[in-house]
């Protein structure tokens, strides 16, 4: 066997070779097959992040762009105030989404899961929650309005039932409505990872659980949300980019009166000033990849992947 083996080891690698008799490393022939990835993602993912990292030390002014090495743009990024506060206020934006959105995601899909017996049943529920991302994400959040203005739905229907006197101001154009849209927008991807781990969970331990005496509360904290971690830990590592990089929905749904870091990059590539932008996208990228190195170092979601 390992002689039939060995002999078409090396018929491969003379093929890769051209099969003319020149033999080709089985090492050499792996890297020319990740070759082709490894230059799209060069070209379309490393290259672009390193434009961003020299364009980041570059002077600038109101009529253009100047090559140099100047750490003006990172000084003024970190030694401000103004932009520490950005950083915290989305940091309390990411926080407040992730947890509703894990709570909100973890609910249904257990619901899903392990309440729903048919498979049928389960995928028709699931597109259900799918239905909604088939439009814009703009649409999605601008649709919130009618909803939660002052004249809108639930103020009049509270002012009819006799619950309230006058409309409610922080309904809307408020952080209360950057998080509504924002756990709105991004819980169905917390939904399925963790609906995907679920689904992979061997209904036996529940079994074995409940006849060493445990109860549906201990079988829910000691075997099933264990098991869904890496489905979790995924769904975070999503919920959390989507946030830090979401710029639209704190301009639209906070009407200006609040900010986070990507708002202000979009500000400051409307007035023209990259290498500003540049220098916070380089701090807000560093930041992310801290948050998920973290996420990674306490779950292993390989097994997920």
């Amino acid at each position: 066997m390992a002689t039939i083996a060995s002999s078409e080891t090396d018929q491969a690698a003379r093929k890769a070779g051209g099969g003319r008799g020149f033999s080709v490393p089985l090492g050499l022939v792996s890297y020319l097959q990740a070759a082709p990835l490894f230059l799209i993602l060069s070209f379309f993912f490393l290259l672009p992040i390193a434009m961003i990292g020299v364009v980041s030390f570059w002077d600038y002014d109101f009529a253009g762009l100047y090559p140099a090495f100047l750490t003006t743009n990172y000084t003024d990024t970190l030694g401000s105030w103004v932009t520490w506060k950005t950083y915290l206020n989305t940091l309390k934006f990411t926080a407040i989404v992730w947890a509703l959105t894990l709570v909100i995601g973890f609910g249904v899909a257990y619901f899903l899961a392990f309440h729903i017996r048919r498979t049928s049943t389960q995928m028709i529920l699931f597109l259900i929650c799918t239905v909604p991302f088939m439009t814009s994400n703009i649409i999605r959040m601008i649709s919130w309005i009618p909803v939660l203005g002052r004249n809108g739905l639930v103020n009049s229907t509270l002012i009819q039932m006799g619950l309230i006197p006058k409309p409610i101001e922080w309904l809307l154009y408020s952080d209360f409505a950057v998080v509504l849209a924002m756990v709105h927008l991004y819980t169905l991807f917390m939904v399925t990872p963790i609906f995907n781990t679920l689904m992979r969970i061997d209904r036996s331990l529940f079994e074995a659980a409940r006849d060493a005496g445990a109860s549906g509360w201990q079988v829910l904290w000691n075997v099933v949300i264990p098991l869904a971690k890496p489905g979790m830990a995924i769904g975070t590592i999503f919920v959390v980019t989507l946030v830090m990089a979401d710029f639209s929905t704190v301009q639209v749904m906070s009407g200006g009166q609040s900010a986070s870091i990507a708002l202000m990059m979009k500000n400051q590539m409307s007035l023209l000033q990259y290498p500003a932008a540049a220098a916070n996208a380089v701090v807000l990228l560093i930041l992310v990849l801290l948050m998920v190195s973290a996420i990674l170092r306490v779950v292993d979601i390989r097994k997920e992947l």
